[in-house]
Order: C-alpha cells, then sequence, then structure tokens
C-alpha cells in the first residue's frame, strides 16, 4: 500500500513535512475516487476566515503533492495520464486510487469479508479477516495533523469502524473458545474504552469461561462505577442481563461442546505442579544441572523498569540463540541517562536460567568517570568469575599475572566451554573492549556505551533512544508513587520536560518523594525554566547534570566547542548549513565534527528522505541547556560573533531564495560579508519555495535572536527577506511576529529606511487580514518615511498600496485618484515596476464601474510596463488577469451581473463587484 490513513497519515515515498498539505492529502485520500470540491478543502484547512490567497495557496499545495506523488516514478507530472493520481476535476480534485494502493480501502474489504463469514458462521474465516484489517491500524485514524470539519468526521467515523470490527474479532475468538487468550486483551481494553458495554460483556463471558466467575462479577461492578462517573447512567440491559446470568451460573453461558468449568487443578489438590517436588531437595543440583552454584556478580534489577520491549525482546533472543549467525555479542548504545545499564541488567536476571556458570558485570570506568585499561578489566572478570574455595582448603587466592597477554590466555582457560554471561559496563572506545572480547569468544557479552561502536562490526548493535511518552509516563508514575498517579496532567508535562530520558524520569520522581510538601505541578512548574532545569534535577549523589558531562567530556576540544556553539540553533533542528555558518569552518570539516557528537550521543542526526537537507541535526532537551551552561563558563565571548554568523547566514540564504520567487521585490541591504562557506545555490537549489518552508522556524528565530543581540540592522534585513514566503504561504502570525521585532529594531537604531520598508509590509498584512484602516494607515507612514528619505520610487508605489486599502473599503472614486497620482509619480521617476502597479489598480477601478473595455486596456498597459521593469511575476500576473477581463467582457454578461473572481495582487484572488456595462450614449 502506498497511502496511509489509519494512524498518522503516510505516503510512499515522502510524506509531506508541512501540515497544511498534509491535511489536503488526507482529505483527499478518505474521500478516494470522489471529487472533492475546492470549497470544502478551503474550509478544511482555513475554516470560516480563509485568507485573501486561500484559492492560489491551495493550488501550489496542489501541485507540491502532484510533485511528490511522481517523485518515485520518474514521470512527468501530466496531470491528464493515468500515471498521475491526483486530478482536476470540476469543482475540485480527484484523488484517483485503485483499491490496493490505500490501506482504509484494503480495511473497508476485509471488514465486509469478516462480517459476511461471521454471518455464514464460519468464525476462524471471520477472525482471520478481521483481524487482518486491524493489522493495518498504526495508530488513532489520521493522526499527526490539525483536523478541521472534514478530517475530524472522518477521523471519528473510521475510529467507531475500528472499534466495531474489534468488538466483532473478539466475539468470533470467544466463539472459537479462546476465552483465556482473550482475557488480558479485554482487560486492557476495558480500561482503556471503558463506556463501551460490549467490550465489558466479552471480559465477563471470557472470565467466566475460563473459571472466574467472581473475577466477572467484578468487571461488572468496575463497567457499572465507570458508567455511573461518567455518565451518571446504569448499565443497559444487555449487560445487566449478562450479570443475571454469570451471578445464577447460568450453564448456556458455557461454550457449547465444552465439558463443565472445573475449579480445582487436573492431577492434585495443591497449587504445586505436576512433578514438583514437595520440599525442594532432588539429585544435589540448584536447576542447573551442575554441583557448583553458579558465580553471580550483578546488580539487583531495577523494580520499576518500564518499556523497551522491543529491546527486551531482541536481547533475550540473542541470548537463547534464537538469532542467526554465531555472534553473541550485544552493543547497547545511548546517551548518558538512557538506561543502557539498567536493560542490561534486566536481560542478564531474566536469562538466568541459561547461563549456570555465571553471570558477572564489570564497569569500564574508574571511580573518576576515566576509561580502565583492558588488562584491568580482564583481571577484574578473573577475580569476580572465581568459583568458591574448595570445603577445608586453607589457601587463598591464586595470584592473577600481570601481562595483558597472560591475563587474556588465562581469561580464555576460565570461560572456555562454560556457559558465561559477561556485561562489560559503560565502555570509552572500540579499543577499549577488543583485547576482552578476544579472550572470551565463546562467552555471550553485552556491552553499553555512551558511543555507537560501530567498529564492532560482527557485534548486533541495539541503540535506545528516550522513552515513548506512554512509556515516561508509566515509569514516572511506577516511580512517583500515588502524587504522580493523582495528577496525570502534571505529570506528562513533567515526563515532557525530562525529555523522556529515563535517569531524569527517575530523579524528578525521587526529588518529588524525598520533599513531601511539593506537589506534582510544582515541581513541573521548576521544569519549565530551562536555564534552571538541569539544577532541578539533583537530589543527592543522582545528579542528571554530572551524568551528562562524562559524555560531552569524553569527546575532544574541537567536538566540546562545536556542542557548546551549536547549541546557539535555538530550534527544534538544524540543517548541515545551519552548523557550518555556526562553527565557522568549512562543510566537510562541520560534518567531521558533527558526526563525531552524533556517534558520542550528544546530537541526534534524523534522515529525512525527499528534503533539501535530507540529514538535521538536533539536542536533546537537557543537552542543550548543559551546552549553554558550558558556553557560558568556558568561552563566552564566542557567543555573540556566532549568532551574528548564524544570522547572516540565513539572510544570505533567504535572500537568494525570496529572489528566485520574487525578482522584482524591494529588500533591505545588509553590508555584511556573507560567510564564505555557505553556498546559496547548493544549499537552495532552483526549489526557493521548499527551503523556505523547511527553514521557516529557524528563519523566524533568526529574527528573534538578531534582535535579541541588538543586530538591528541584521533583525530587519532578515525580517524583510521573509516577508514575501510568509504572504505567499498566508503565515500571517510569523509575519506579524517577525516584523514586529524588525519595526523596534528599525526604531532603536534610527534606520528611517528600514522602518519605511517593515511599515510597507506590515501595511501589506494588514490588507491582507482585511484591516484595511490599519494598511491604510501603515502605507501612509511608510510613504512619509520614504519621502523624507528622498526616495520617490518607494513613495510612489506606497501611493499605489494606499490605493489598494480605499479600495478594499468600497472608496472606488479615491482609490481610482490614488492610482491616478501614483502613475504620475511612477513615471515622472522612470519606475517601469511602480507604473505596472498603478495601472492594475486603474484597470480594478474601471472593472468595478463597469468600463470593462477600458478595464482591459489599462491592463494591458500594466503588462507592458511590467515586461519593461523586466518583471515575470508581475508580467504573468498581468498577462492572466487581462485574460480573464477578456473572457468576462467576451461572455456578454447581461445588465445587472454581480461579480467575477479576479487576481487583485498577484496570487491575491477576490470576487469584485462589478457594474453593468456602461452603454454608448
Amino acid at each position: 500500500m502506498r497511502y496511509r490513513v489509519l494512524g498518522p497519515v503516510r505516503m510512499t515515498p515522502q510524506t509531506p513535512s508541512a501540515a497544511k498539505p498534509r491535511a489536503v492529502l488526507a482529505t483527499l485520500l478518505v474521500q478516494s475516487n470522489t471529487v472533492v470540491s475546492t470549497h470544502t478543502l478551503i474550509d478544511e484547512l482555513w475554516g470560516a476566515e480563509p485568507p485573501r490567497t486561500a484559492t492560489t495557496t491551495l493550488q501550489v499545495y496542489v501541485s507540491q503533492l502532484r510533485k511528490a506523488l511522481l517523485a518515485d516514478t520518474g514521470e512527468a507530472a501530466d496531470v491528464t495520464g493515468t500515471a498521475q493520481p491526483l486530478l482536476t476535476r470540476p469543482p475540485g480534485y480527484l484523488m484517483q486510487l485503485a483499491p490496493e494502493e490505500l490501506d482504509l480501502t484494503v480495511f473497508e474489504s476485509l471488514r465486509a469479508e469478516g462480517r459476511a463469514a461471521y454471518g455464514r458462521r464460519e468464525y476462524e474465516a471471520a477472525s482471520r479477516a478481521l483481524s487482518r484489517a486491524l493489522g493495518l491500524w498504526t495508530g488513532p485514524a489520521l493522526s499527526g495533523l490539525p483536523h478541521g470539519p472534514s478530517l475530524e468526521t472522518s477521523a471519528i467515523r473510521l475510529n467507531e469502524l475500528r472499534a466495531e470490527v474489534l468488538e466483532q474479532r473478539i466475539s468470533a475468538d470467544l466463539r472459537l473458545g479462546l476465552h483465556q487468550e482473550l482475557v488480558g486483551e479485554l482487560m486492557g481494553l476495558a480500561h482503556e474504552h471503558p463506556l463501551r458495554e460490549t467490550l465489558h460483556c466479552h471480559l465477563m463471558v471470557a472470565l467466566y469461561r475460563s473459571g472466574r466467575q467472581s473475577d466477572a462479577l467484578q468487571a461488572y461492578q468496575r463497567a457499572r462505577r465507570s458508567l455511573a462517573d461518567e455518565l451518571a447512567v446504569e448499565p443497559g440491559p444487555v449487560l445487566t442481563r449478562l450479570h443475571e446470568r454469570v451471578l445464577a451460573s447460568d450453564p448456556s453461558l458455557a461454550r457449547h461442546g465444552e465439558p463443565p468449568l472445573r475449579l480445582v487443578p487436573v492431577g492434585g489438590s495443591g497449587d504445586r505442579p505436576a512433578g514438583a517436588s514437595g520440599n525442594g531437595s532432588g539429585n544435589g543440583s540448584a536447576g542447573y544441572g551442575r554441583n557448583t552454584r553458579p558465580t553471580v556478580w550483578l546488580p539487583p534489577a531495577a523494580a520499576d523498569f518500564t518499556g523497551r520491549e522491543d529491546q527486551l525482546a531482541v536481547g533475550e533472543r540473542l541470548l537463547a540463540g534464537e538469532l542467526p549467525g554465531r555472534n553473541r555479542v550485544l552493543v547497547l548504545s545511548g546517551r548518558a541517562g538512557a538506561g543502557k545499564t539498567a536493560l542490561a541488567v534486566r536481560l542478564a536476571h531474566d536469562a538466568a536460567g541459561r547461563f549456570p556458570d555465571g553471570r558477572v558485570m564489570v564497569t569500564l570506568r574508574d571511580a573518576d568517570g576515566r576509561a580502565i585499561e583492558p588488562r584491568t578489566a580482564m583481571a577484574t572478570l578473573l577475580r569476580r568469575l572465581r568459583g568458591p574455595r574448595a570445603t577445608g582448603s586453607d589457601s587463598g587466592p591464586e595470584p592473577l599475572p600481570s601481562s595483558e597477554t597472560e591475563l587474556a590466555e588465562l581469561l580464555h582457560e576460565r570461560t572456555e566451554g562454560r556457559e558465561v554471561l559477561i556485561i562489560l559496563d559503560d565502555a570509552v572506545s572500540e579499543a577499549q573492549v577488543r583485547p576482552v572480547l578476544s579472550a572470551v569468544p565463546g562467552s555471550t557479552v553485552i556491552l553499553t556505551s555512551r558511543q555507537v561502536l560501530g567498529a564492532l562490526e560482527s557485534a548486533r548493535h541495539l541503540t535506545l533512544d528516550v522513552l515513548s511518552t506512554r512509556e515516561a509516563e508509566a515509569l514516572l508514575m511506577a516511580c512517583g508513587g500515588p502524587r504522580m498517579r493523582d495528577d496525570p496532567e502534571a505529570a506528562g508535562e513533567i515526563a515532557q520536560l525530562c525529555g523522556r530520558l529515563p535517569l531524569a524520569l527517575r530523579v524528578a520522581a525521587a526529588g518529588l518523594a524525598a520533599r513531601p510538601h511539593w506537589t506534582v505541578a510544582g515541581l513541573a512548574r521548576r521544569l519549565r525554566d530551562e536555564r534552571t532545569r538541569l539544577a532541578a534535577l539533583a537530589l543527592g549523589d543522582l545528579d542528571v547534570r554530572g551524568t551528562l558531562l562524562t559524555a560531552y567530556r569524553d569527546v575532544d576540544e574541537k567536538a566540546r566547542r562545536a556542542f557548546r556553539i551549536l547549541a546557539l540553533a535555538a530550534l527544534p533542528d538544524f540543517a548541515p548549513a545551519t552548523g557550518t555558518a555556526l562553527l565557522a569552518v568549512d562543510p566537510v570539516e562541520a560534518e567531521r565534527i558533527t558526526e563525531q557528537l552524533v556517534q558520542a550521543h550528544l546530537l541526534e542526526a534524523r534522515r529525512q528522505p525527499g528534503r533539501l537537507a535530507p540529514v538535521r541535526y538536533s539536542f536533546h532537551s537537557l543537552l542543550r541547556p548543559l551546552a549553554l551552561e558550558a558556553l557560558a563558563e568556558e568561552s563566552p565571548q564566542e557567543g555573540p560573533a556566532a549568532v551574528e554568523r548564524l544570522c547572516r547566514a540565513f539572510l544570505t540564504l533567504a535572500r537568494h531564495a525570496d529572489a528566485l520567487l520574487a525578482p522584482g521585490r524591494e529588500r533591505l541591504t545588509y553590508e555584511a560579508e556573507p560567510p564564505s562557506a555557505i553556498s546559496p545555490g547548493e544549499v537552495v537549489g532552483n526549489a526557493p519555495l521548499r527551503w523556505f518552508q523547511e527553514e521557516a522556524a529557524s528563519l523566524s528565530e533568526a529574527v528573534r535572536q538578531a534582535h535579541a543581540a541588538g543586530l538591528w540592522s541584521l533583525c530587519c534585513s532578515l525580517a524583510s527577506a521573509t516577508a514575501g514566503y510568509y504572504e505567499a504561504s498566508a503565515l500571517w502570525d510569523e509575519w506579524q511576529t517577525t516584523h514586529d521585532l524588525a519595526l523596534d529594531a528599525a526604531r532603536r537604531s534610527g534606520d528611517a529606511k528600514a522602518e519605511a520598508v517593515i511599515q510597507r509590509s506590515l501595511g501589506d498584512l494588514a490588507w491582507q487580514r482585511h484591516q484595511t484602516s490599519l494598511a491604510s494607515d501603515r502605507y501612509r507612514l511608510a510613504r512619509q518615511l520614504f519621502t523624507r528619505q528622498g526616495d520617490r520610487v518607494a513613495a510612489g508605489r506606497c501611493l499605489s498600496a494606499e490605493a489598494d486599502a480605499l479600495l478594499a473599503m468600497g472608496q472606488i472614486a479615491r482609490a481610482g485618484h490614488g492610482y491616478a497620482r501614483a502613475l504620475s509619480v511612477s513615471r515622472l521617476v522612470d519606475d517601469a515596476r511602480g507604473s505596472a502597479e498603478s495601472l492594475r489598480g486603474l484597470a480594478l477601478v474601471a472593472q468595478r464601474e463597469g468600463r470593462h473595455e477600458e478595464a482591459l486596456a489599462r491592463m494591458k498597459e500594466c503588462e507592458s510596463a511590467a515586461r519593461a521593469a523586466g518583471d515575470r511575476r508581475w508580467t504573468e500576473y498581468a498577462s492572466r488577469t487581462g485574460s480573464a477581463l477578456r473572457i468576462a467582457l467576451a461572455s456578454g454578461r447581461p445588465a445587472g451581473a454581480c461579480s467575477i473572481p479576479l487576481e487583485v495582487r498577484p496570487g491575491v484572488w477576490l470576487f469584485l463587484p462589478s457594474r453593468p456595462a456602461r452603454r454608448a450614449a
């Protein structure tokens, strides 16, 4: 299947990263092979208040989807051919798919197949088909994106269908006699869905048929309490009747053909398994088949160990010898505090029966956190692997050899032919562990390390990331006791603020337990401030900062410097070019250093195929504050210069991308030289819109950082370079926030030119938001500032913008005078682009007043002026709008025609009132 909506919305080979294109895709997928109107899509994306550019922006999203849909086929994006599934069909779009391409279609087919088999009483076939249908789900339907009215309705419908299929599959399994196998699943489902009475019925039947009548009655009482607490109602007649039948031990509840339920184990009168010895005596073995006790040198397993089911499963299979190959070395890598040691110890305790000759752990660092030598590790292993001395022997421990070679030979001799599990904890490098591994070739070894240790090519590697949200909250509840469970909302926030790192979660819970006067909400409040978060995660010798610092100290000084400086990119993630700018090195060296940090788990790298930067880096939420602390303590002088390099780099790239999007757009100048290592052509390529979309958050943050650092001119120039993208993408809030900061920067620096440019841009934003009075004020202020600067070109263009505001307010005559005045100024100063803007306005006024031929003539003049200015964007706009006017004129609209859709600015469409054409006298 290429498309998935039964869970997070996914598309192969690459799902759109931006939320709104994904919403368009999802809306078309859930209504595949049906035309979805443009109105429905606009309503889904923007609700009751769509932007002026809604239609154009939707067309951009559809164009992006079409390119993505054909990305893996190598075919041309021919919207009329069969290769392109996304077709234009009035009054909207059609996603044309084969049944097997969409998981929803397959689900519906399997659901129908299962229901039909159930109706024929073919319960095994029904269960099989319905189970396959449920296996298509990977989460709540249409998750991972905001829902408008259409998607919300679809999500509710699909999730209810899944629940119905699940209930029918359980019903089929009950009829197959699988009641005991269903109890655990049904208990979880009844807890998760306390108001679905069908699930409670199934649970009661499964318990009753498993010989657990009292548990079935308790299940009814839990269901009754849930319904009373949530809805203030009693159970329905079906559930009530079932309760009565369980109370009466109704024999008809037993599965047809089964013998009566037996409550006493077969083959004995007690709870002991058949064949077990009553007093525990036997042949002298302790269950291992040997006459000596196994050597066990392990810390106790964590009683509240939580999560890591997948890694546990792989580890258990490797320890049991069930994985292919002869290799028996498992490497657990991950950042400090990820729970590598806890997982290794848990695996060792669970595998006690498989290693009768011993289970031993050795830590590969000393008390100060320094790496111990391989010979020291081997000597420690030998001492811990020694069995007990023979009874009556007065001899002490035999001395160990001093050379590494002799130690390796002795260790090999002691472990050869024995089933031993060895944990080598907190390894620093491959060189440290290779001699030890060579000495124990027949033993099973679990290695833990903060480094990836990828050069151990014969080992099986597992990387431990942070816990899932569910696992993190469960660990907090297990460690934090009743107070944590009583405030799940605050506990969930704590889990996120701790970055879902197991060590941080344990320290947070321990800190709360040690301070009875604290509340869970109070702890969450203390953790919210990034600057004090690490200080709040310390209790006695439990110190998250100290643990994380050991990984920082393991890398060389170049990597430590990079760790400190890269934290200045206060972003969710960043591209390699950002690292190059911050570090002031060439791209090859920047990649080498950042990869060193990734290998040390001080930085995360995530592949994102299909993006301009297919690899992006990010900091864990606890490592970034650590890096900023280190920067302030060790090299505070580097911060301001690095921030300026970062902002300059983003300005260089944004200007390049904006020039590709709109060659004639007015921009502020900034005289500082761009970083020589950044090549805009390589970073942006020929996809300026995609670059803006991928770096939108970074650009907004760069404007904020420039403002915070007092880089006033840079702040204004950055904001100016992003305005065109914000306008084209209807990102009103980002436009407002960045330009408010830029306006403040311009006023603080006394830069009247910058203030005028920003005021003009804020006027455009107000006009887009239908705040026409505010737009008029902004345009007037900008014009006055440009006039004082002697910039008659910009002042003339502001006159045209002021007339746009008047036209939007319905003051047509005043707007016409304004456009005429703007045209005079533009022609006086030889501004062809300004003339094009004014002529466009005069065409709109003529159209509004019913002078359609004049409107068409003015638009032709606009096209000529734009072509003379060399502005392709405005030339194409004038050509499109002229064609629309010609069509309207040729259609012979009857008197009283009310409106036509018209593009009033490039990319901005409106339905403008139109008077009937004037008749000749």
